[in-house]
């Protein structure tokens, strides 16, 4: 699979604008208090200790890993698994391809395919692989409510650390000269709240919504394949078909890609 660097460049560039804007006009060390930033990354992070069960907390982890994955890598090498399956189905029976199901990585692929050489009936079929992709749905939001969460949060715990710095502030007014200094001080955590809730958890939450509806595209689109091929469908039917889940501009594309793939198979053939 490639690898999606964007949300990586996005991240660099947006953090080192920031610091260019500081540098340009200011000094970089009164940006920077160890205090302020534990009470706002580490209280948000304890408030998602108390929200979420703890082995949904583990998993943020791999739940950043996958902002590198596109998951429309996938859909080429999908619907050219079901060209060769369903060809082999219409040729040798539907009996034949379940030598080839081990080869598949798509699991609700092997699940649904593996049905119909039992030869259960396609609304059964249907309904089990629609229960499977509502659950593989709700996994892939815990990751997104966890940091639509974070991002809730953390502005929250920014003004609550402004808040306990305007306190002690205010309990030492009678040396008038440190009132700019803890004034500073006291917003530096709402300045992190604000930085770490717009430049880093909610655009990964919006992310992850985004990859959710492409993995439940690419779900509807293995199950229409799967019904296809029980069905008995022409392959080339059942390409067009897969075909038309993706956006136009990707459509005509894989379209051309899969024809020069073809054209160069011929050729070396």
């Amino acid at each position: 699979m490639k690898k999606n660097i964007v949300p990586i460049i996005g991240f660099i560039v947006g953090f080192g604008l920031i610091i260019w804007s500081i540098t340009s006009s200011g000094n970089i060390a009164s940006f920077i208090d160890f205090p302020s930033l534990m009470i706002t990354l580490g209280g948000s992070f304890c408030a998602l200790l108390i929200s979420f069960p703890l082995k949904s907390i583990m998993k943020i982890p791999a739940i950043i890993k996958n902002l590198l994955h596109d998951p429309t890598d996938h859909y080429e090498e999908l619907i050219a698994a079901f060209s060769e399956l369903s060809r082999k189905a219409r040729s040798q029976g539907v009996l034949a391809i379940e030598e080839d199901l081990q080869q598949q990585d798509n699991e609700l692929m092997v699940t649904g395919l593996q049905m119909v050489v039992d030869g259960l009936d396609p609304e059964l079929i249907e309904e089990i692989l629609e229960i499977k992709t509502e659950n593989i749905e709700k996994r892939h939001r815990v990751g997104q409510e966890i940091f639509l969460k974070w991002g809730e949060m953390a502005p929250a715990y920014g003004m609550i650390g402004t808040l306990i710095g305007l306190i002690i502030m205010l309990g030492e007014l009678n040396d008038p000269s440190t009132i700019g200094t803890g004034m500073a001080t006291a917003l530096i955590t709402t300045l992190y709240g604000s930085f770490l809730a717009n430049m880093l958890f909610l655009p990964i939450a919006t992310n992850l919504k985004l990859q959710t509806e492409k993995e439940m595209q690419m779900c509807e689109m293995v199950i229409e394949g799967i019904l296809s091929i029980q069905a008995g469908q022409n392959p080339r039917v059942i390409e067009q078909k897969l075909y038309s889940y993706l956006r136009d501009g990707d459509q005509e594309e894989m379209i051309k890609e899969a024809a020069q793939l073809q054209r160069e198979g011929q050729q070396n053939g």
